[in-house]
């Protein structure tokens, strides 16, 4: 970061550095052929494992680093900032949480070690073609059956989905209970009988990230791969689990904002019009202007939300204004930054027209900007 939030420690930044090194020489040389296929080369994960990257936050004796959420916070911002394109905010900042809190001793021992190596890619399936921020309305079912769950059903929009070993599945166990029927279930898909990926989604930005559909076609799994003791459970504990998933939407809309800014800057030093630089006109001034406002209006709020995180008070209602606020001001900020550069904001070739296409479904992923504000106005 171009700035030193409060919450960031001397070996935090270290680690920061390192974090901008990996992905600038791993990711970014390669963009423009993972993104003309849709999906990154396998071994990066193993790579980004070997090189720490995988995991931080989970402790030591789980194969993890030992770190805090600030370090999963500084990867999802140097990653947005890059540009680069890898699932390591659901991989290592989200599921491997869940597992954490929620998995038997035996269950963390055997997944999260080979998670942090890379040799397990993990994914959470939430969304389905008809049930997106509204997870209630989801139709995948599990029917016991002995000692088995009998899954079936289909999920969209999974990042990660195309590399997923490991997918944490909320379904149905009980649907006549709404939200108290949701579970969620661990899936280990090698030579899973009953499961198929369905296509690489084509989207408008974040091309190189596998975004998949997955389906499940009486798919049969241990009873003991339930997450927590008992069914009925899961939706408490997607509830416990999203203050944290939207700082880190809103730490990625924070690169995004920033790297914006900085490539505009540049850009209209050097662009001229009418004989003289665009920085030199007044609009491109007050334009610029107003974006560094926002900018560090948005830091400041993210650093004290993340201060709350780092010391576990962060409440639900302020993570959602978080994610919702600073996703909506990193729109407006890279829209404006993109006028700047006229046609050229236009042309793939200029970072500004990636980062208008990768920013664009933070207002939606995570809960949409409209849930966000709907949620912050029943505590009114």
């Amino acid at each position: 970061m171009s700035y030193r939030p409060s919450w960031m420690t001397e070996d935090m930044a270290i680690f920061q550095e390192s974090v901008r090194r990996f992905f600038n020489e791993e990711l970014i040389p390669h963009d423009e052929e993972w993104t003309k296929r849709g999906y990154i080369d396998r071994d990066v994960w193993l790579k980004a494992g070997e090189f720490g990257l995988l995991l931080p936050a989970i402790p030591e004796e789980y194969g993890g680093a030992g770190g805090s959420h600030a370090h999963n916070a500084i990867i999802a911002f140097e990653l947005a900032k890059s540009l680069g394109s890898m699932g390591t905010n659901v991989h290592s900042a989200i599921s491997a949480h869940y597992i954490l809190r929620y998995a038997s001793e035996e269950q963390k021992k055997k997944w999260l070690p080979k998670m942090a190596s890379g040799e397990l890619v993990c994914a959470i399936a939430m969304t389905e073609p008809g049930a997106g921020s509204d997870l209630q309305n989801m139709k995948t079912r599990a029917v016991r059956d002995g000692d088995h769950y009998v899954i079936n059903g289909s999920k969209t929009f999974i990042t990660n989905g195309y590399h997923a070993d490991l997918v944490l599945l909320a379904c149905k166990t009980d649907p006549t209970k709404g939200a108290k029927g949701i579970s969620i279930i661990v899936l280990e898909l090698k030579d899973l009988p009953g499961f198929r990926r369905g296509r690489i989604l084509e989207k408008i930005g974040q091309k190189a990230q596998d975004t998949a559909e997955l389906f499940f076609d009486d798919v049969r799994v241990p009873v003991e791969n339930l997450l927590g003791p008992e069914e009925g459970k899961g939706f408490i504990q997607l509830m416990q689990q999203l203050p944290e998933e939207r700082m880190f939407i809103a730490m990625g809309a924070l690169g995004y904002m920033e790297r914006a800014v900085e490539e505009t800057i540049a850009y209209v030093r050097e662009r001229k019009m009418f004989g003289q630089s665009l920085l030199d006109m007044q609009n491109s001034r007050f334009k610029l202007a107003e974006c560094q406002t926002l900018l560090t209006i948005a830091r400041s709020f993210v650093d004290d939300c993340m201060n709350k995180m780092v010391r576990h008070e962060l409440d639900p209602t302020t993570a959602a204004m978080a994610k919702w606020w600073v996703s909506q001001q990193c729109n407006t900020v890279i829209d404006e930054c993109l006028q700047l550069h006229g046609g050229y904001g236009y042309m793939l070739e200029y970072p500004i027209a990636r980062l208008y296409a990768n920013a664009r479904p933070m207002r939606i992923y995570g809960g949409s900007n409209e849930v966000m504000k709907e949620l912050i106005a029943r505590t009114l």
